[in-house]
C-alpha cells in the first residue's frame, strides 16, 4: 500500500493514499466563529465549501506550523448520512510517500478513547510510523456538525429543489 507521510510535532504519521483525493498547498481558509478549536474553517474547492481540520490542533492542542511543507490533504470522509464527503486535513511536512504492507503495522499496545484514529505502528530505518485511520478521525457529534445539511430556507437562498 502507498502512504502519504507527515509529521505532528516530532512524530511521523501515515495516511492511506486510497483515502486521499488531493494534496494541496496551504490556501486561505475562512474561519468559522465559535467552531471547535481543531476546525480551522472552510475553503472553496472547485466551487464547494470544504471543512478543514488542523491535525496538530486536534492531536497536540496547538496549530500546525505554517511552512512550505504544510499542506491541506483532501480525504474521502464517510459521513453519518451514508455519503462520502471531502474533508481537508492540515498536516505538517507532507513531503513524501512510502510503501508498506498492512502486515508491517502492529498494534502499539496503547489506545485512547479520545483518539481512536491513532492506528497501528510500523518500524523503518527512521523509527516508528503510525497509521491514521481517516474513518474514525472525528467523533460522530463533531462529524455531524461539519457535514450537517443546511435547512432549505434558513438563509433565504434557493435550494436544489427550486433551482
Amino acid at each position: 500500500m502507498l502512504f502519504l507521510l507527515f509529521e505532528l510535532g516530532t512524530d511521523r504519521y501515515a495516511l492511506d493514499a486510497l483515502q486521499i483525493a488531493e494534496v494541496l498547498p496551504l490556501v486561505a481558509i475562512k474561519r468559522i466563529p465559535r467552531a471547535p478549536p481543531a476546525v480551522s474553517g472552510v475553503f472553496n474547492y472547485r466551487g464547494a465549501p470544504v471543512p478543514v481540520i488542523d491535525m496538530s490542533q486536534l492531536t497536540l492542542g496547538r496549530p500546525a506550523a505554517r511552512r512550505l511543507s504544510t499542506r491541506i490533504v483532501l480525504v474521502h470522509y464517510p459521513g453519518g448520512d451514508g455519503a462520502t464527503h471531502l474533508l481537508g486535513l492540515i498536516v505538517e511536512k507532507a513531503t513524501e510517500t512510502v510503501r508498506h504492507a498492512p502486515a508491517d503495522f502492529v498494534a502499539s499496545g496503547i489506545t485512547t478513547a479520545d483518539a481512536p484514529y491513532l492506528g497501528p505502528v510500523a518500524t523503518d530505518a527512521r523509527g516508528l510510523l503510525q497509521w491514521i485511520d481517516v474513518q474514525t478521525l472525528l467523533p460522530p457529534a463533531f462529524r455531524d456538525t461539519l457535514f450537517k445539511q443546511p435547512m432549505d430556507d434558513r438563509w433565504g437562498l434557493p435550494t436544489s429543489k427550486t433551482c
